[in-house]
């Protein structure tokens, strides 16, 4: 086999299902190896930040790895916000960037794509990836690659592979997995033996699920480890989405001011708040109503355990979970909870459309014909998509850019083969809606809601006064034809109504709803969010 062949079996061999990508010169080699051996399916879309969300999001949804393909420097540097999105929030994105070759290296010439030096690139990436390498040479190569795609899987979060173009089709040969790491089996008996101690002694034990669960695959083990512990669980804002498919004692999503009352206070009043994955970040914790006690917590993430004032190192989730679950061996207990009830019943009249009566709409369609899968912008349309049934859902929480919601829905349907809901901003969908047009190419037909207010909504909240928050009419739903879809602009609460179910019925082609909101309208679950932020940061 050659390099490109030993890396595309690798990728397929550590989990991967498929690449996204952009050809461009220097990687044009390795695409037409990717084209002719089939051995991963190849979607291409339209522009590189499009690449690196929907690789985010197939990666999310795998629970493995997602493959971003590019070009060096205006192809991979154009990629470089979703990677540090995805290195944010902990998904594991494979980039493969093609690079000059040897002779052109040596050529002493400036090369076009090059910006400061030719490693430039190269740093760049090491920021904002965990692992990185150069297949500089086929005899190093294989071992190379085993460490880097380790790494990836490992710690959940993105690595860096160069290819130059001349070393493409050089004999290589096949990589052999790097053996998984050993875990300290004393260090992880005392652990689980200190976390038990506490939440058993504890008044009001609570379960927080964050993202690491759904990366590492654990959602079905997490379900039984609540049950059998005998405590509710809750989500953080990031972990939205988590255990929507299992039986645990799921009461909701912890929001803090912003959130439910009865989940808020949970959360806040436990004297035993476990941890599990969950990111320590200002969106998933920044508006407590009440400061939590970090110290009084018991945190498992980024491969450690804290507890008080203490840290049992090198213990990974997984392992921690298998164990708690093995050390708990009793029949599962019952837990006393209330799920959470999201509101429906839309009522379908002449109404103007506010978030809410989205949320109300989206609950309706689902209760009639099943639920989606959704993606989520920034922006109203995350806080919206906090009242909608609980259901798979991927969404940038805590890096917070925009344009993630449309190229992650198609990365989405891609991996999954299921039909997303996409939610989306009209700021964000001018900067990425467009990769819409790929859909006919592949048999995509997400539907997609865009909030249109004509307005970066949610910075209004923060600074009214601004006049570069208003945006312009563009009229998305009469592009859609042109992209290969179906538009419809509706600005009642009828209309709305009427296009979701017109739109659940249509198969084949994307369905795209702009629904026209007007500016300064949020939704309950943002108003309480704005207000909380304002409240905390004036003490």
């Amino acid at each position: 086999m050659n390099l490109s062949q030993v890396l595309l079996n690798a990728l397929r061999d550590h989990g991967a299902h498929e690449i996204f990508g952009i050809p461009g010169d220097f990687a044009l080699p390795f695409f037409k190896v990717v084209e002719e051996t089939g051995i991963l399916p190849l979607h291409t879309l339209s522009h590189e930040p499009g690449v690196g969300f929907a690789a985010d999001a197939a990666a999310r949804f795998h629970s493995g790895l997602g493959v971003a393909a590019v070009t060096y420097g205006a192809g991979a540097l154009n990629m470089v916000n979703p990677i540090a999105g995805a290195y944010a929030e902990k998904s594991p994105v494979v980039v493969i960037s093609g690079a000059p070759g040897a002779g052109e290296s040596r050529s002493g010439l400036l090369l076009h794509h090059q910006a400061k030096t030719l490693d430039s690139q190269y740093a760049v990436y090491r920021e904002i990836t965990c692992d990185q390498a150069r297949l500089t040479d086929a005899r190093s190569a294989p071992a190379e690659i085993a460490r880097v795609l380790a790494s990836c899987l490992r710690e959940s979060r993105p690595v860096y592979i160069e290819l130059p173009r001349d070393m493409v089709g050089v004999a290589c040969e096949p990589v052999v997995p790097s053996p998984p790491l050993a875990v300290d089996a004393d260090a992880l008996d005392a652990c689980v033996g200190e976390i038990l101690a506490r939440v058993r002694g504890a008044d009001a034990p609570v379960l927080m699920a964050g993202v690491e669960v759904r990366r590492f695959g654990l959602e079905d083990k997490v379900a039984e480890l609540a049950r059998r512990l005998g405590v509710p669980v809750v989500t953080s804002l990031m972990g939205r989405g988590l255990l929507a498919d299992t039986d645990a004692p799921l009461v909701g999503t912890y929001l803090g001011v912003a959130g439910r009352p009865e989940v808020t206070d949970l959360v806040e009043r436990s004297d035993a708040l476990l941890l599990l994955g969950v990111i320590i970040s200002d969106t998933n914790f920044g508006v407590s109503s009440r400061q939590i006690d970090l110290r009084r917590t018991i945190q498992a993430l980024d491969h450690r355990v804290t507890l008080g004032y203490h840290t049992y190192p090198d213990i990974p989730l997984a392992a921690l979970v298998e164990e708690l679950l093995a050390r708990l061996t009793a029949a599962p207990l019952p837990v006393p909870f209330a799920r959470p009830r999201y509101p429906r019943g839309l009522q379908a009249d002449a109404g103007p459309i506010t978030p809410n009566d989205i949320a109300l709409a989206v609950n309706d369609l689902m209760d009639a014909h099943g639920r989606m899968p959704i993606a989520a912008d920034m922006g109203d349309c995350l806080f919206t998509a906090m009242d909608i049934e609980h259901t798979a859902l991927v969404a940038p929480g805590y890096y917070a850019t925009m344009g993630f919601g449309v190229p992650a829905g198609l990365g989405l349907q891609a991996a999954s083969g299921e039909r997303p809901l996409i939610l989306v901003g009209d700021g964000a969908f001018q900067m990425t809606g467009w990769e819409l047009g790929n859909c006919r190419r592949y048999g995509w037909d997400p539907i997609v809601i865009v909030l249109n207010n004509a307005s970066w909504e949610m910075l209004r909240t923060f600074q009214p006064e601004s006049g570069f928050n208003n945006l312009d009419d563009w009229g998305f739903a009469g592009m859609a034809a042109g992209l290969g879809g179906e538009g419809v602009r509706v600005a009642t609460r009828a209309e709305l109504k009427a296009a979701l179910e017109r739109a659940v019925r249509t198969r084949g082609r994307f369905q795209l709803i702009e629904a026209m909101i007007p500016r300064g309208v949020l939704s309950d679950t943002l108003a309480r969010f704005v207000a909380g932020v304002r409240r905390l940061s004036q003490k």
